[in-house]
């Protein structure tokens, strides 16, 4: 059986992201959070615009939301998604260094 503790903290992290990252839907519901990083979304607007059931869409918030990729403010009745600016800087720096210094 392996243990966490054998994984860097990078490691983890980079795994937490790709996961978060390893469905359509979620790179779909990304991507347009991206578009509209100015300003938050709020997840019954994305009902409407996004092809998803909005059971689908809670779900994968949620999976987006518990990587770090993106953060959610509730407001009765309402919930507001945005990116995590810091995360997901974080992210793109572990991909890119995955990538970068994994050449064959």
């Amino acid at each position: 059986m392996t243990k966490k503790a054998d994984y860097s903290e990078d490691q983890v992290k980079l795994a937490r992201y790709a996961k978060a990252l390893g469905h359509p839907a979620r790179v779909l519901i990304f991507e347009y959070l991206i578009i509209n990083a100015s300003s938050c979304c709020y997840s019954g607007d994305m009902i409407e615009i996004l092809p998803i059931a909005r059971s689908t869409l809670s779900q994968h918030l949620k999976e987006l939301k518990n990587s770090g990729l993106i953060q959610g403010e509730i407001n009765p009745p309402m919930i507001k998604y945005c990116i995590n600016q810091k995360n997901w800087e974080e992210a793109q720096n572990l991909f890119k260094n995955l990538f970068l210094e994994n050449k064959l």
